[in-house]
């Protein structure tokens, strides 16, 4: 499965990498490769709960 992702830096130089798909599913890193992997464990995490719940992917929730 693949998302879509959205990329930014903090005020500290951090990348702040973000998964619009998933509602509150968002990482950080040193460096943008750094940030992604971080993000990959980030939404297999975030699904892996979203399922235990039977929450849907969408923003409305179930």
């Amino acid at each position: 499965m693949k998302f879509i992702v959205t990329f930014d830096r903090d005020e500290d130089g951090m990348v702040v990498i973000e998964c619009p798909s998933i509602p509150g599913c968002v990482s950080q890193g040193k460096t943008e490769q750094e940030a992604i992997e971080n993000i990959k464990d980030a939404i297999k995490q975030c699904l892996e709960v979203r399922a235990e719940r039977g929450m849907s992917l969408s923003r409305g929730g179930k």
